[in-house]
């Protein structure tokens, strides 16, 4: 007897007026890289082509009907002045109303103000792009607004920031639907990072270091094939050829975050794929990846995730069964 091939996971996004075209076309290029694991459907409200944010119009094959066949929405963002100044238009309104219950519902950058904008986002944590939360703010007493973060994940709705992090948040989504390895997959393919936390920094003030300046790219890359030894900020200043507090610094002008809370993610990380794809026990997968005990492994992934190592395993067991992946 076959075996059943798992449906697809439906995937709408929504192109409203004033569309940003590139954050329109993140959701079909993450998702649609997910090897047919995501059907992914752009739409507008009458099924007619919309004006971008650019100098063309953007034609889709679909309305807004099939809105009501989504596992998850996407909002991208769009020219939300009209929005902020006169509230959503009974057309946008009804088409979010059609929603089915259980639906996903997530939104890229200034996505957010649509969310907002029908109430779906009421007493509810949220993010947006740092440059309009202010506004957003002030237009939405209601939502509790983290203006730093990549994106917020709420269970059933999710907002992120700015366009990369839209990126961030599809790969977020994948790798809770199927494991760190497909998301992994999935990043190389898109060449972009294979994971950057929803608490990591949206602006960092020096993204690219000056010409001149040494960089701490080698001593990350360094930390990351030496993970199972017990790493210092010495170690990895020394690593960079600087002083402490010159690396410190330089670190937290580059990535967004100390070198400390970095080297934890990335030992969370690395022991989150070894939970998923090996048989290794809890306290050999922490000396795997630097943490000295299991129960510290327990500590940290719980505090990264809310949940204890065996209980991570069988979710993505299980959910390895359900999809097939891993054979």
């Amino acid at each position: 007897m076959e075996s059943e091939v798992a449906r697809p996971h439906t995937v709408v996004v929504l192109a409203l007026d004033g569309v940003y075209p590139f954050e329109l076309g993140i959701p079909n290029r993450v998702f649609g890289t997910a090897d047919g694991r995501y059907r992914v459907i752009t739409c507008s409200l009458d099924g007619r082509p919309v004006r971008s944010s650019s100098d063309f119009d953007i034609a889709v094959a679909h309305d807004a009907r099939v809105l009501e066949t989504a596992d998850t929405v996407v909002i991208p963002p769009c020219d939300v002045t009209p929005i902020l100044e006169h509230g959503l238009s009974q057309a946008v309104s009804v088409a979010l109303a059609s929603i089915r219950p259980g639906a996903r519902i997530v939104s890229i950058c200034t996505g957010a103000v649509v969310l907002a904008a029908a109430g779906l986002l009421d007493d509810r944590p949220a993010t947006t792009h740092w440059n309009i939360a202010d506004r957003f703010q002030r237009a939405f007493p209601g939502i509790r607004v983290d203006p730093n973060v990549l994106y917020v994940d709420d269970g059933d709705l999710l907002t992120s920031a700015g366009a990369s992090a839209g990126v961030d948040l599809c790969l977020h989504l994948i790798r809770g639907d199927h494991g760190s390895e497909v998301a992994n997959a999935v990043a190389r393919r898109c060449v972009v990072p294979p994971w950057r936390e929803g608490g990591q920094a949206q602006f960092i003030e020096q993204p690219v270091p000056p010409p001149t300046a040494a960089g701490t790219a080698e001593a990350r890359q360094w930390a990351l094939e030496n993970l199972h030894r017990p790493l210092t900020m010495a170690d990895l200043a020394d690593r960079a050829r600087m002083s402490g507090r010159t690396f410190a610094r330089r670190f937290r002008d580059e990535v967004g975050m100390s070198p400390g809370r970095w080297l934890i993610q990335q030992r969370v990380f690395r022991a989150r794929e070894l939970l998923e794809s090996t048989e290794l026990s809890v306290d050999r997968i922490a000396g795997e990846v630097g943490f000295t005990t299991g129960a510290s492994l327990r500590q940290h992934l719980h505090e990264a995730i809310g949940v204890a190592p065996l209980a991570y395993r069988r979710t993505f067991r299980s959910e390895a069964v359900l999809t097939g992946v891993g054979g």
